[in-house]
């Protein structure tokens, strides 16, 4: 976005709109219930596998980095940086997430089809800012948080798993 002044243009980082300080807040919400979930769920953290702990590993970075990169101003280095990071703990955090099983049915489940919307979203996410196709990359972005975290996060907690039952049991 560019605005002339005085005869000479200059670029404006894009400013945070509405929906994008709704995910904000959203995530913060969603870290903060997780972290009371595993704090609730002390006792019974050796049972828990090494996978779904790597799960967990890489989920907390992106949810506490999405606030911080949509709130912050966009395309500076550190901005850089911490996409690099955000999107490869998101592409982590789908992977690893193949080898979580429903427990009551030892298969995939429906959540499943996020992680492979993020398999292929997060690469394209990467690209799309490379280069510089911001209207792009900034509405895969909102899918993602959309997707991928807040509404893949909601369904951590009913139907009887694991951080449901930490945080309401």
């Amino acid at each position: 976005m560019a605005t002339v002044t005085g005869g000479t243009a200059r670029v404006r980082p894009l400013a945070v709109d509405g929906y994008e300080k709704f995910l904000a807040i959203a995530a913060i919400v969603l870290l903060a219930t997780v972290l009371v979930a595993l704090a609730r769920g002390y006792p019974h953290w050796g049972a828990v596998p090494v996978l779904v702990w790597a799960h967990l590993a890489t989920i907390l970075p992106a949810l506490a980095l999405t606030p911080v990169m949509l709130l912050r101003p966009r395309g500076d280095q550190p901005h850089r940086l911490l996409g690099r990071i955000w999107v490869a703990a998101m592409l982590l955090t789908a992977i690893l997430s193949f080898g979580v099983r429903e427990s009551r049915h030892g298969s995939l489940g429906p959540v499943h089809v996020i992680s492979a919307y993020v398999v292929i979203v997060a690469p394209l996410i990467w690209w799309t800012a490379r280069h510089h196709r911001v209207a792009t990359h900034r509405r895969l972005v909102g899918g993602m948080v959309t997707g991928a975290l807040l509404i893949a996060g909601f369904f951590t907690f009913p139907f009887g798993r694991m951080l449901g039952a930490w945080l309401f049991g």
